[in-house]
């Protein structure tokens, strides 16, 4: 009964953190909340996912770490 207490724990904190960081995709709305659309939409996303080109450690990435980030968070994730 511990374990599986202790499982729906862990599985719980997992989730939450998911949920809590939003991603570029899902911020590309305008000033009404609708979603934005072709050449504004890959202007929002390519403009997100360069901000948001960053290590674990905080530092700015740069290279073909951050060409590979933004091509991953450009494709919807």
């Amino acid at each position: 009964m511990k374990r599986l207490a202790l499982a729906f724990l862990v599985t719980l904190f997992a989730a939450g953190s998911a949920l809590a960081a939003p991603t570029c995709a899902s911020k590309a709305v305008d000033k009404n909340g609708k979603p934005l659309a072709g050449a504004a939409k890959t202007s929002f996303m390519k403009k997100c996912c360069n901000d948001s080109a960053v290590s674990k450690t905080g530092k700015p990435l740069s290279g073909a770490a951050k060409t590979s980030f933004v091509k991953k968070c450009m494709a919807g994730g």
